[in-house]
C-alpha cells in the first residue's frame, strides 16, 4: 500500500522475484494507477480499499506517506509479516510498539526499510562484525526519495533532533551541530545538520552498551533558514542522486578502530530495493526474529543482504582514508 516513490520502486524489485505468486497493490482509486499496471504485466492485481480494509497476505509493505501505524495494525491482525518504508522518527516508534502484538502473532514488523534509516542499518550491522566491541555510531544522509520525502526532511530541520549519548537520549535543535562528511563519489563533500531523524530509534536497540548514536542530514544554508515556512518550490517527483554513510567506532584487539561504509543512489531506488528485499526476507523465513524492529536487529545476516541488494544495482563502498 503507497505507491509513491518509493513503493513503485519496490513494486519493479518484487513483480521480478519468483518469491510471490502474484502482488497486489491497494488503492482507493485504481483508475489513477491504471497506467501502472498496464507497465507492470499480469503478476499485478488491485484491490480497491484503504488502510482500514487491507487484504490477507503473507507481507504486507506500507509505503504510505503517513498512517503507517494503522495499516500496520490491521495487516497484523490478518497475520502477515509487514515491513515498513518510512523515516518518520514518530511514526517509527509508533511501529516499534508493535512488537508484542507481533511476537503474539509469530510475525515480524520490519520498520524503517528506506535509505537511512534501512540501508544504513544494515550497514551498520555489517561492520559490527569487523569490531569486537562498538562505540559508537553516526549515520549521515543527502538527499529524498519523493514529495513526500522532501516535505519532511525539510521540516526536520525546524524540529528537535535526538541523539543516544552515554545512556540517555539528548535533545537539540534541529539545524545545529554542522559537521562537513565526506560521501561515496560522485556525491563528495556535504555540510550536515542534526535533524528530526529516525536511525537511532532504530540502532540504540539494536547495539545494546553502544556508547553514543547520532545522525545527520545534509542541508544548505537556505534549507535550515526557511525550514519553518512551506517549501518555496516543489520537490523532485522522484528525487536527484543521495547517499548515506555511516560510520562505526569501536576496538579490535586492544586498538581503536573506524570503518567506514557508503553508497550513492537515487534514495528512492536504495529504498524501493531495500523494502523489498526485506518483504522476500521475510516471505521466506530469514528474519532474525518474530516482533517489530529495525534491519540492523532483524537481518541476521547483512554481508548477505548487501551482497543481494548489490544484484538490485546497489554498490556499497568503503573508506580507506
Amino acid at each position: 500500500m503507497g505507491l509513491g516513490a518509493v513503493g513503485r520502486q519496490a513494486v519493479n524489485s518484487l513483480i521480478e522475484e519468483a518469491t510471490f505468486d502474484s502482488v497486489t497493490l491497494v488503492h482507493r482509486d485504481p483508475r489513477r494507477i491504471g497506467s501502472l499496471i498496464q507497465g507492470w504485466g499480469d503478476r499485478v492485481e488491485v484491490h480497491r480499499g484503504s488502510a482500514s480494509d487491507l487484504p490477507e497476505a503473507d507481507v504486507t509493505v506500507v509505503a504510505l506517506a503517513s498512517g503507517q501505524l494503522r495499516a500496520a495494525s490491521v495487516a497484523l491482525a490478518n497475520g502477515s509479516h509487514v515491513v515498513c518504508a518510512t523515516d518518520d522518527p514518530a511514526e517509527v516508534r509508533a511501529l516499534l510498539g508493535l512488537d508484542g502484538k507481533a511476537r503474539g502473532e509469530g510475525v515480524s514488523v520490519a520498520v524503517g526499510t528506506v535509505m537511512a534509516p534501512g540501508l544504513s542499518c544494515v550497514l551498520a550491522a555489517h561492520l559490527r562484525g569487523h569490531l569486537e566491541r562498538v562505540d559508537e555510531i553516526h549515520v549521515a544522509s543527502v538527499g529524498t526519495g519523493g514529495p513526500a520525502c522532501a516535505r519532511r526532511h525539510h521540516s526536520a530541520f525546524a524540529a528537535i533532533a535526538v541523539d543516544w549519548e552515554d545512556g540517555e537520549w539528548r535533545r537539540r535543535p534541529g539545524g545545529s551541530g554542522r559537521e562537513l562528511v565526506w560521501f561515496p563519489e560522485p556525491v563528495g563533500g556535504a555540510d550536515c545538520y542534526r535533524a528530526a531523524l529516525a536511525d537511532p530509534f532504530l540502532l540504540v536497540p539494536a547495539f545494546p552498551g553502544c556508547r553514543r548514536v547520532t545522525s545527520r542530514l545534509e542541508a544548505t544554508r537556505r534549507d535550515r533558514l526557511t525550514s519553518w515556512l512551506p517549501m518555496l518550490r516543489s520537490p523532485h517527483p522522484e528525487g536527484l542522486l543521495g547517499a548515506v554513510r555511516v560510520e562505526v567506532r569501536g576496538w579490535m584487539a586492544g586498538r581503536a578502530e573506524t570503518e567506514i561504509l557508503g553508497a550513492a543512489i537515487r534514495p528512492a531506488v536504495a529504498a524501493g530495493a531495500v523494502t523489498a528485499r526485506a518483504a522476500i526476507w521475510a516471505a521466506t523465513g530469514r528474519l532474525a526474529r518474530s516482533g517489530s524492529g529495525g534491519l540492523a536487529e532483524l537481518v541476521p545476516a547483512p554481508g548477505k543482504f548487501l551482497r543481494e541488494l548489490a544484484g538490485d544495482g546497489i554498490a556499497v563502498s568503503s573508506f580507506g582514508g
